[in-house]
């Protein structure tokens, strides 16, 4: 990793700062709902709305990020999360569940940012260094798996009100996040002669390439987050484990997302996205009947380690996969729409995740995924003799 340029090592640890929310999110918001919710059945919502605002911001990030480059975005979805997170602590200081929602909404929005990262680190390094400059900016996601669940804990009793000094000290996570990547330079993109023509979006949407590499993306973030969203319930409501046991878990999730990302490059000189994108799908149903078996705490911890593995697997696929399906004067747009798709699928999941689990327990939770992934092995098998999956592709 020594090669990478200081661009990538700053985007890295902006992206651990400011995705902290996310990790805070996925253990409090449910906690907090649950007790804060006018219904049981909206537990979830809170989290559910920050894909909601993740995915509603996409297009229009596209967009300004095409007419002002990316470190001034990055920098004016800073101040949104910090907004965000001081809301969602006044909201709960006030008792207003609109409020906290009306929080969670904006910090998914402030998101959209985030997610850029990876590209931004995409485009700082030749195209050979792309699958190691992705990977090692998710590197980044450890660090977060720890900064923000410790967050939420240190910050439980901080205030007056429980919780509410987690999302202060989110607030603070953030400022120095953004002033970070502030210092990030965007990268000149040199366009060719015949890059200066613009294909229709339908056409680069047909492409067998970002196809796959969207649906790789979509799968990865579904499955996982209909997983992940009711793992807290499941665990510290349900099944009565305690807050630190299912803190853990979390943790555990959400670094096992990211740490494969030391090894993404050596898979992929091995096997080729054709083989990443099997073993992705592998390990979710691996996953799955794992988390069938009981509802213990080991049941829970290596269920939730393996989506991680999985989920690194088809995402860091998808991303690299796509950056093959464009040219450089339509990266804004192809980047933002398959942002879209994949975390509107991600809303989708993190929204009816809460409401399944309140229908059918965590079980239904776990039979809901095994369509997604055979859909998904059936469609890379109709495709596995196309060029886009053989290694030269990368």
């Amino acid at each position: 990793m020594k090669h990478l340029p200081g661009t990538v090592w700053g985007l890295m640890i902006a992206y651990s700062l400011m995705m902290a929310g996310t990790s805070l999110m996925v253990l409090l918001a449910g906690i907090i709902g649950t007790d804060f919710a006018p219904s049981r059945d909206l537990a979830t919502l809170p989290i559910a709305l920050v894909v909601v605002g993740l995915a509603s911001s996409t297009l229009p990030t596209g967009r300004l990020l095409h007419r002002f480059g990316r470190r001034p975005v990055f920098i004016a979805y800073g101040f949104i999360a910090i907004a965000s997170a001081l809301l969602a602590m006044l909201s709960l200081t006030e008792g207003t569940f609109t409020g906290f929602c009306a929080a969670a909404f904006m910090m998914g929005w402030a998101g959209a940012a985030g997610h850029q990262y990876r590209f931004a680190a995409l485009e700082a390094v030749p195209a050979e260094m792309a699958p190691r400059a992705t990977s090692f900016l998710l590197l980044g996601g450890i660090l977060a798996a720890f900064v923000g669940p410790e967050l939420a804990v240190r910050g439980r009793g901080l205030l007056s009100t429980e919780y509410a000094g987690s999302y202060l000290l989110l607030s603070m996570s953030y400022v120095i996040g953004m002033v970070i990547i502030s210092f990030h330079q965007d990268n000149r993109v040199i366009e060719t002669d015949h890059e200066n023509s613009h294909r229709p979006l339908r056409e680069i949407l047909r492409s067998p390439v970002v196809i796959l590499a969207v649906l790789a993306a979509a799968l990865g973030y579904g499955v996982m987050t209909f997983l992940m969203t009711a793992t807290p319930i499941s665990m510290h409501m349900h099944s009565g484990f305690s807050l630190e046991d299912t803190k853990l878990v979390i943790q555990s999730h959400i670094v096992a997302m990211y740490l494969p990302a030391l090894v993404f490059a050596w898979f992929y000189d091995r096997l080729g996205y054709k083989g990443l994108l099997w073993a992705g799908a592998g390990i979710y149903l691996l996953c799955i009947v794992i988390a069938m078996i009981d509802t213990d705490f080991l049941h829970f911890w290596l269920a939730l380690v393996l989506v991680g593995v999985g989920w690194n697997f088809l995402f860091l696929s998808g991303t690299n996969l796509l950056a093959k399906g464009y040219r450089s004067n339509e990266r804004f747009r192809v980047q933002s729409v398959n942002d879209f798709i994949v975390f509107s699928i991600q809303a989708l999941a993190s929204l009816a995740s809460g409401w399944v689990l309140y229908q059918w327990q965590w079980s239904g939770v776990l039979w809901a995924c095994i369509p997604l992934v055979l859909g998904f092995s059936a469609l890379l098998w109709a495709f596995r003799n196309d060029n886009c999956l053989q290694r030269d592709t990368g």
